[in-house]
């Protein structure tokens, strides 16, 4: 059997000592150590194929320091994961996770919390030091979530929430009924007066009708319509066209909806912006590619996953009177689509 390579190993074939390996190895950046000899270190360690002993940590820093640099992540549900919008903020996560020299522990879903065995295992100050739930909010749907929330907030004190408003913690959000505001405001520069708002029920049906009401349009004219997806989007539309009521302009909640909404108006060969103008929230990446390219409000994404990490690392991840709310700006992205 292979002898394991240790601490001692790399230190002397590098030729420091064992200590300034474990800065170099943990990112603790108390100590400066000179790049050329942290280079030096790396390039043995990957030369002898050195791997940190987990359980030789733990019990050296003891199980909560060693858990104080695991990250937990917590989603809503397992359709995150087909979401480029949710992509990215969880590529932001690991992004500042990894340049912070933090990790991610696990990421699972907020109903698998409600097994009390995994429950136990997962949230616990000897697991993890830190916690970031993503629009949990959408799952929340009784008591007993409500209770899950609170046994959470017990038991791990750095939690952020991404995309929601977690009642005494902090959260990373985006201003929905602003972003919506704008894209009315901007449909109504172009001289769009008849509109119509196919999304989420949300904030986002706010600031539309807000805009309504500051362009002397009454508010309660808005037709609205349910839709999360893609799918929900092209039926939602479809659904408009057959009741006579499609608009001059259209407001889409996400891209996800607007993409849905443009692949049924391409299908019709209705023409956007010619016909009907298209303006949606999000800027995924494929927004600009569609046909045509959508005008669309630009929401930081990655940089909220970004944000909530870097205030787990800080320490400014507070709850009750300390928790912070901070809401990312929007900006407006001008394409094709009206």
């Amino acid at each position: 059997m292979q002898k394991k390579v240790t601490q001692n190993d790399v230190a002397r074939e590098a030729g420091v000592t064992r200590s300034m390996v474990s800065y170099v190895i943990s990112g603790n950046t108390e100590r400066s150590v000179a790049p050329e000899t942290r280079q030096r270190i790396l390039d043995v360690i990957e030369r002898l194929g050195y791997r940190p002993n987990k359980a030789a940590q733990a019990l050296q820093q003891g199980d909560v320091a060693f858990a104080s640099r695991q990250i937990g992540v917590v989603l809503c549900s397992p359709d995150v994961f087909r979401r480029p919008y949710y992509a990215e903020i969880i590529q932001g996560i690991y992004t500042a996770a990894h340049e912070n020299k933090y990790h991610i522990h696990f990421i699972r879903f907020f109903d698998e919390l409600k097994d009390p065995v995994l429950f136990n295992e997962l949230i616990h100050s000897e697991e993890i030091g830190g916690l970031i739930m993503i629009s949990t909010d959408l799952c929340i749907k009784n008591r007993q979530d409500e209770e899950i929330i609170e046994r959470i907030k017990e038991r791990i004190k750095k939690i952020v929430c991404v995309e929601w408003k977690g009642p005494g913690l902090c959260s990373i959000i985006f201003d929905r009924q602003d972003s919506a505001k704008k894209a009315a405001d901007h449909l109504f520069l172009k001289g769009y007066n008849s509109i119509a708002y196919i999304g989420q029920n949300d904030d986002r049906i706010m600031g539309v009708k807000q805009s309504m009401l500051e362009h002397n349009l009454e508010p309660q004219s808005l037709y609205t319509a349910p839709a999360f997806t893609m799918s929900a989007g092209y039926s939602a539309i479809k659904e408009m066209r057959k009741k006579s009521l499609l608009p001059r302009a259209i407001i889409c909640g996400s891209d996800e909806v607007a993409i849905g909404a443009l692949c049924y108006l391409n299908e019709e060969k209705i023409s956007v912006p010619d016909s009907v103008a298209l303006i949606s929230i999000d800027n995924i990446e494929t927004s600009g590619y569609t046909n045509p390219p959508l005008t669309t409000m630009n929401v930081q994404k990655s940089a909220m996953g970004e944000r909530a990490v870097e205030m787990i690392v800080n320490g400014t991840a507070n709850q009750e009177q300390g928790a912070v709310c901070i809401s990312l700006p929007t900006n407006l992205v001008i394409r094709q689509s009206c």
